[in-house]
């Protein structure tokens, strides 16, 4: 794991491969940690002549938290929104995408194939209309161009989403299961649920970093972020 500063932030990012082939950026979803991009998956990337990068987004991780702010109340957030008015929150998505630009130029990198999932599909999609020159290739996973006529997320899934977990180091049992649940409801079913993989992820995300109030700030971040299609159409 290495640290490197950029947009003002410091970020934690692993490499792989050799840094003269092409690039692909691996952008993690929300309130998760560069991990989830595991080893073996970026290994197998750089055996077929690519460079890759993997980070943890700020505010996850080992990357700069913003926990120095209140926590955000999903209910005011809501009605704030609802109104017409942008809250005020500690950054945004655009914010998030600047680090990925800053990330590609403190290590030299010209452009690269950008890939994102869910939040970090949102994230690769604002890089790709905001950077078009810095982007070989767009790849968004399981995300959203932010069209307000698709379907919303279903209540069950929002309140397992949004809902305070329980602290792993007061009770590591009940936080896995919370997790757990949250992460079958949302599992699809063209493969099975690797359990017990996923709670020896989770466990080694806790280890690494725990900050319960990074996921509000990027839920935020994600709700003001708007109806991207009409930047995506002009590229």
């Amino acid at each position: 794991m290495n640290m490197l500063r950029a947009n003002g932030i410091e970020l934690a990012y692993d490499s792989y491969g050799s840094e003269t082939d092409e690039t692909i950026l691996l952008i993690a979803g929300l309130g998760t940690q560069m991990i989830r991009w595991t080893v073996p998956f970026c290994e197998m990337l750089a055996t077929r002549g690519y460079r890759v990068i993997r980070f943890d987004n700020r505010d996850t991780g080992l990357s700069t938290h913003f926990s120095h702010h209140d926590t955000l109340d999903f209910e005011t957030l809501a009605k704030t929104l609802m109104s017409g008015q942008l809250p005020v929150i500690p950054y945004t998505l655009d914010d998030m995408s600047d680090d990925t630009i800053g990330l590609l130029d403190a290590l030299g990198i010209k452009n690269a194939h950008v890939v994102g999932r869910s939040m970090g599909g949102i994230i690769a999609q604002l890089v790709a209309s905001r950077y078009p020159e810095r982007v070989l290739s767009l790849t968004s996973i399981m995300s959203t161009t932010g069209n307000p006529e698709l379907p919303p997320t279903s209540p069950d899934v929002m309140a397992l989403m949004t809902r305070p977990a329980p602290n792993p180091m007061k009770d590591e049992a009940m936080y896995l299961a919370h997790s757990v649940a949250f992460a079958t409801r949302i599992a699809g079913t063209g493969y099975p649920f690797e359990e017990n993989e996923y709670r020896l992820m989770i466990r080694e995300e806790v280890q690494r970093a725990y900050d319960p109030g990074s996921i509000g700030r990027q839920i935020a971040a994600i709700a003001v972020s708007g109806d991207r299609r009409p930047q995506l159409a002009k590229k």
